[in-house]
């Protein structure tokens, strides 16, 4: 029986995998197979699975190429377009005085995403589901919304829906995707959901700091806008 990485079923590993499902029933990241397609399709691959039954295992094949095009002599190298270094870490962003919420059903990554917040100056409360999430905005008005998307039961998208439907200024406040989730498909609908921006799983600690103060209008370039 073949199948798609969209429809393997290997535990961990494909939970929460594929634009149809976010929502998933069990815990865990499931960002195994993601980061592989990912990767993959980076390269120019393809991976396929295959599985005899349920129970029996999963045989996943990687395809690559074996070369890329060589720029031939006469081309001029390309580089690409950037301003100067990409930031280091000490060079992040204060996010001093911000409130940020964060809801995520991994508290692993709840940890990690208010660590790296707070150590910029940001007030982070966090909360392990859905439900929690929209609680604690009855209680605590935030500046930035940090919401997973693949969470059991409601996910990313529900909440987010509950949040932009109480109008006001709580509706209008500006949120952040974390996902595993990298197609063309999944951006369009974090986007058409409402969310401003996305930051991909496994989250790099700079580039989330950076998001969270651009959603927020913290860095000089937009000050003055």
């Amino acid at each position: 029986m073949a199948a798609t990485l969209d429809h393997v079923n290997g535990g961990r590993l494909n939970l929460g995998i594929g634009a149809g499902c976010p929502a998933r029933r069990h815990g865990g990241l499931g960002l195994g197979l993601a980061i592989v397609r990912h990767i993959v399709e980076l390269h120019g691959g393809t991976v396929h699975a295959e599985s005899p039954g349920e129970g029996k295992g999963t045989t996943v094949t990687v395809k690559l190429p074996r070369m890329i095009f060589a720029r031939t002599a006469d081309q001029v190298e390309r580089r690409h377009p950037t301003l100067g270094a990409p930031p280091e870490d000490k060079d992040r962003p204060p996010l001093s005085g911000l409130r940020v919420l964060v809801v995520d059903d991994e508290p692993d990554s709840n940890e990690v995403v208010s660590t790296v917040l707070a150590s910029c100056g940001a007030e982070v409360r966090v909360a392990g589901s859905a439900a929690e999430g929209f609680d604690e905005l009855r209680r605590w008005k935030p500046d930035v919304l940090v919401s997973d998307i693949g969470m059991p039961g409601e996910d990313g998208y529900v909440f987010l829906a509950k949040v932009r439907a109480l109008g006001g200024e709580i509706g209008l406040i500006p949120a952040i995707a974390l996902t595993a989730y990298a197609t063309t498909g999944d951006r369009v609908r974090i986007f058409t959901a409402g969310f401003q921006v996305h930051v991909t799983k496994p989250i790099e600690p700079t580039e989330l700091v950076i998001v969270v103060a651009s959603a927020a209008r913290r860095l000089p370039s937009l000050r003055t806008r």
